[in-house]
């Protein structure tokens, strides 16, 4: 009777999980009551899978930075009770990736991955681990990161599933005309997914990308459904400019603005486009777009 009690527990405990529970706290379906009872005699164990539940539920729960705080503080005292596990470190890794302390996010979660070569398997893990490098300026590993996870977003909250998708975009325009397949099929999912004025972000970045892939038809639409909202409002509201500048994609921001511009503020849009080009943007791999754009608003051209 005890042991079913233990088991109908270890079950409910279970729903807490937002991702991938560790392998040294799973529970098959099919797991006899005895082997529940086998752990309840292992109080280390119970209360480590207890507190890891814990600090996954915190974060899960909400987008604050008391609960990030929480989290971290479980995980560093779930690492106390069984040392050298990696699901403690993946804990902190996001804990610290949500608190924006992306330097020490990138170490505990390379940790976990040297313990465990499974360990960021989980899309909660990997969007944390793709953003930490995205940050470190690792940006071709942060793409092939991103690249895991987007088949899986609609497992993470949907808070979370629109930056994924606008991340993993821009890190892929960053390469230039070889990553437009990839940005554009993102961008589609973000314009879905995104929320607020990431959603309008999303809409503004796929007219742009279809724009420099020359499928002028689609990008007017694209841009035509973004022109409700004001670029420039878009592109000062924080989460964008954090996003922009993390990715070390600020230079963007003028390439938005240039062709959302363009259809109502021809002068706007030239400034925008000089502002572009005497940036970062003039000497990376969309400087040709940029000046093609420049010369017809010079000449007057739609």
């Amino acid at each position: 009777m005890f042991a079913a009690v233990l088991l109908l527990t270890a079950q409910v405990a279970g729903a807490a999980w937002s991702g991938a529970r560790p392998a040294e706290c799973a529970s098959r379906e099919t797991q006899a009551a005895a082997n529940v009872w086998e752990r309840a005699k292992s109080p280390a164990l119970r209360r480590y899978c207890d507190l890891l539940a814990s600090g996954a539920a915190k974060l899960a729960a909400g987008t604050g930075l008391e609960e990030a705080r929480e989290a971290l503080a479980i995980g560093e005292e779930a690492a106390t009770l069984l040392p050298d596990r990696a699901a403690p470190c993946v804990l902190r890794g996001r804990a610290l990736a949500r608190l924006g302390r992306w330097s020490e996010a990138t170490e505990a979660l390379h940790l976990a991955k040297t313990r465990d070569e499974h360990a960021l398997d989980d899309p909660a893990a990997l969007f944390a681990w793709g953003r930490a490098l995205g940050r470190a300026g690792r940006a071709a590993e942060a793409e092939a990161t991103f690249r895991a996870l987007l088949p899986r977003t609609g497992s993470l909250p949907l808070r979370d599933r629109g930056a994924a998708e606008l991340e993993a975009a821009l890190l892929a325009l960053a390469r230039g005309p070889d990553g437009l397949d990839a940005a554009i099929a993102a961008l589609r999912e973000a314009r879905r997914d995104a929320q607020d004025a990431m959603q309008a972000m999303a809409a503004m970045t796929l007219g742009l990308a279809l724009d420099r892939a020359d499928e002028r038809d689609e990008a007017r639409l694209a841009l035509a459904a973004a022109a409700h909202a004001d670029p420039r409002a878009v592109l000062s509201d924080g989460r964008v400019q954090s996003l922009l500048t993390d990715v070390g994609a600020l230079q963007e921001a003028d390439a938005l603005a240039a062709i959302l511009l363009e259809s109502s503020d021809a002068e706007g849009a030239r400034d925008a486009w000089s502002r572009y080009l005497a940036g970062p943007g003039g000497k990376g791999p969309w400087a040709a777009h940029a000046r093609a754009h420049q010369m017809r608003r010079a000449g007057g051209a739609r």
